[in-house]
């Protein structure tokens, strides 16, 4: 993030008069805020995701700056977003100042503004004595600090009003990037109809509409010649389509990217002004079902709840958890499930457990589905699912995120039943994990490792989806085989907390019985992640994204009615690390602290168990012999 000090800034962009209107038709020019020692103008855009992000902080700013005199304000010149969406904009975010619309970008084009959110610092000849970057808390994707370390506007604020210059007076805006209108070329040989629109259908339009998980929608002309400039930032630099996959290891049915000649089309189009061409060369509009990602409608939609959750405005909310009756009188099989966030601004991520008693969602429940960034929901091969019994339980487990205001949301599932007599596989999810992390502090690669699971009968491997917090670098998934000899089945060496995609294999793997997966991860916990909240923490599992995680989740299909009892597999699949639940055991059970259990610390109820796991039969359980008593469990299970 570069910064360019008062002495190396260039000479001060002045700003001439202007008139613009808000969203209710008010007009305002600059010369109203004439009694304003200092007016921050930050430009703005309704659908840029750091934009959002930024507006509470840009509010209470104004509100901290309103006393002496700072004036806020708000530009918007993107033609893609109108006078509609910045009312909106502005009473979702509970914005108080003026959100004016530039619609001939002059104003943006004489401060030079290039992204949206950039802001602007004016004196009171209205000269630019700071721009670029609110602070340096929110980057590109998941790359947010818990909190800002460098805050160059409230610093810039404070030494303008104090009589000082600007130490830092120019910094890097980070954020979407604004396309200035030119006069599109409309005899070049690229244009929107014939050439770019089948693109963006093809790899955006399914994420890129209205109602689903990309921040804005592609599906008409209007709206992707507003995103041309970023559009072609994005392309360029392989982030969009979002594709983490080393290509060296696995074939995936669901691998993204553009080709070489589909890239040079979108870098012509852009630099000729992104022009239209003509409309009737569109190609028909790819088709899709309303409100969801799956091929048809749901059969069954479940929401979490008859009433909104409320999410605080600050603070860190614990996970929440809602159980609800399915009401399905018989057995029933899902192939494909979507769970759809109602607030995507502050559900951070959402899993589905079925379960029979409705209490449990470990290793008793069975994991259904998932919502996280970047997660589309995976549709099984024909004759897969997973079986929901009749009178099962739906346990909703749901993180939610502050944003700086207080939120509502009402999340939900959708299940697509196949036909009982088609099916032949029955689907499991399943993980590798270490909860065992001990991720020192300042350090970079930090290598981890996690437990191994062995298949206890013959599967079919469908699909892999690794999950790490916002320090996870790299994963790995491996097969284990006899005489060291292994094979990789996902190479992730990126990954992206942002988008966590599941890896659905373009065919099926035969994975015998006793084949071993384990999973191997890396983690940066150095000043240099730009998304690491403290380098100097010491880092263990925990929920909040300042923790970590390390699981491997993968999904597998067993024949249907198995000779090994369903219930069994899950325990086996689903089970924790033995270690983790040694320690575990012995942390509740240890009442004096002293590092031991004794039977005293034991009911009557659980004292056979105590005797067997007692192997030297001193009277005291340490860690080690749960650890033991633990692992002949699972073994004996294994068999």
């Amino acid at each position: 993030m570069g910064v360019v000090s008062a002495a190396d800034n260039d000479r001060p962009v002045g700003l001439s008069q202007f008139a613009l209107g808000d969203a209710r038709g008010k007009i305002w020019q600059l010369s109203d805020f004439q009694d304003s020692p200092l007016l921050v103008i930050t430009v703005l855009g309704t659908e840029c995701p750091l934009a959002k992000l930024y507006a509470v902080r840009l509010q209470q700013l104004s509100e901290e700056f309103a006393p002496k005199g700072v004036t806020f304000i708000g530009i918007n010149g993107n033609s893609q977003d109108s006078l509609s969406e910045l009312a909106a904009f502005s009473r979702l975010h509970g914005l108080s100042f003026p959100l004016l619309k530039d619609v001939d970008q002059k104003v943006l084009q004489e401060l030079q503004a290039e992204r949206t959110p950039e802001t602007f610092v004016l004196d009171q000849k209205r000269m630019v004595r700071y721009r670029g970057r609110i602070d340096d808390q929110h980057s590109i994707g998941a790359k947010s600090r818990s909190k800002p370390e460098q805050e160059e506007l409230r610093d810039a604020l404070n030494q303008l009003l104090a009589g000082q210059p600007v130490k830092v007076a120019k910094t890097s805006a980070v954020g979407c990037l604004i396309s200035l209108r030119e006069k599109p070329n409309e005899q070049a040989a690229v244009t929107y109809s014939r050439d770019i629109a089948p693109i963006l259908q093809k790899h955006c339009v399914e994420c890129h509409r209205t109602g689903q998980i990309a921040p804005f929608a592609l599906t008409e002309y209007d709206k992707a010649a507003g995103w041309s400039e970023m559009i072609l930032e994005v392309t360029r630099q392989g982030r969009m389509p979002p594709w983490h996959a080393d290509p060296e290891h696995g074939q995936f049915a669901n691998r993204r990217g553009l080709s070489a000649q589909e890239q040079q089309l979108i870098k012509d189009w852009v630099l000729a002004g992104a022009p239209e061409g003509n409309p009737a060369e569109l190609p028909p509009a790819r088709q899709y079902v309303e409100g969801w990602q799956l091929p048809r409608q749901p059969d069954l939609v479940i929401a979490m709840s008859d009433k909104p959750h409320v999410v605080p405005a600050e603070g860190e909310v614990q996970y929440q958890y809602f159980r609800l009756e399915t009401d399905l009188k018989e057995d029933r099989w899902v192939s494909a499930a979507e769970v759809v966030p109602g607030n995507r601004s502050v559900v951070h991520h959402v899993i589905v457990y079925c379960s029979q008693d409705g209490k449990s969602f470990d290793a008793e429940a069975e994991f259904l589905a998932a919502y996280v960034p970047g997660l589309k929901p995976q549709v099984f091969p024909k004759g897969m699912a997973k079986k929901v019994s009749a009178g099962s339980k739906l346990i909703f487990q749901v993180h939610y995120t502050s944003i700086g205001s207080v939120q509502e949301d009402i999340s939900k599932i959708g299940l697509v039943f196949a036909d009982s007599s088609e099916v032949t596989h029955e689907v499991h999810t399943a993980s590798v994990r270490n909860r065992r992390l001990d991720i020192a502090p300042f350090l970079d690669n930090q290598k981890v490792e996690s437990n191994t699971i062995t298949i206890p009968r013959d599967a079919l491997l469908l699909s892999l989806m690794p999950h790490m917090h916002v320090r996870g670098k790299s994963f790995r998934y491996e097969i284990l085989g006899a005489g060291g000899r292994r094979q990789t089945l996902l190479n992730v060496p990126h990954y992206d907390f942002n988008w966590q995609t599941g890896y659905e294999l373009e065919k099926p793997l035969l994975l015998p019985r006793g084949t071993r997966i384990k999973a191997f991860a890396s983690y940066d916990n150095s000043a240099e992640n730009p998304a690491n909240p403290d380098p100097s923490a010491r880092v263990s599992w925990g929920d909040q994204s300042w923790d970590e995680m390390m699981l491997g989740y993968f999904d597998l299909a067993v024949p249907r009615d198995t000779d090994l009892n369903a219930h069994e597999l899950r325990r086996i699949l689903n089970g924790r690390d033995p270690d983790a639940v040694a320690q575990l055991l012995l942390k509740r059970l240890d009442k004096d602290g002293d590092g031991v259990v004794d039977s005293s610390e034991v009911s009557a109820a659980h004292s056979v168990i105590f005797l067997r796991l007692d192997r030297d039969h001193n009277g005291k359980l340490d860690e080690a012999e749960f650890r033991k008593g633990l692992q002949s469990i699972r073994q004996l299970l294994d068999r």
